[in-house]
């Protein structure tokens, strides 16, 4: 199934052609009927272990990703797969409420995905998943994310809508990541020097 894949800001298509392997292997999914689906990248220039030490963190979304009020998880919790987040999400967007689980997390590949098993929302059968990768060029180093997701198109809603909704907030929790992780790279970078 081909993906909506445009090039993202600060990604050269080499750049994209070098990872795209990974974009086959983890974010192709069977799109039935009625679902709509899409990748997104997000270059950033900090090392892959800071940004992976963000974006790992299920019971800690709020770190990065946008419209999150608020995130509980159980009081034995253990970050290991099947187990669940509730998120209050602010107001003014279609969710109110969202209940998710942790689907995968592979901390050698640098995989991590969820996917929503209820709450009050329009996503239903919302599943994603989010990659990290170091790529190595001309001597400098940097990191890439890939996020992906299927999910039903809502009723009253069309394909491209349902699409440009949620390709809108996972681009702007990924600029956030770049954002967070970069700060982190910056101040760890100084420290290194002795500012």
């Amino acid at each position: 199934m081909a993906h909506h894949v445009a090039v993202p800001p600060g990604l050269t298509q080499d750049e994209l052609d070098e990872l795209r392997q990974f974009v086959t292997e983890f974010h192709t999914y069977g799109v039935g009927s009625g679902q709509c689906s899409s990748v997104l990248a997000q270059r950033m220039n900090a090392p892959l272990r800071t940004v992976w030490s963000i974006a790992r963190r299920f019971d800690k979304p709020q770190t990065y990703k946008h419209f999150i009020k608020s995130c509980e998880v159980g009081n034995n919790f253990r970050m290991t797969v099947g187990c669940t987040r509730d998120m209050n999400v602010i107001s003014g967007l279609p969710v109110a409420t969202s209940t998710e689980r942790l689907d995968i997390l592979d901390d050698d590949r640098h995989i991590t995905g969820f996917s929503i098993t209820g709450g009050e929302h329009r996503l239903r059968n919302y599943r994603s998943v989010t990659t990290v990768h170091e790529v190595e060029r001309d001597m400098k180093i940097w990191t890439v994310v890939f996020e992906s997701y299927v999910v039903d198109v809502p009723d009253g809603n069309t394909e491209e809508d349902t699409r440009l909704f949620v390709d809108t907030v996972v681009r702007l929790n990924l600029q956030k990541l770049a954002s967070i992780a970069e700060g982190i790279a910056c101040d760890d970078d100084g420290k290194s020097r002795g500012d």
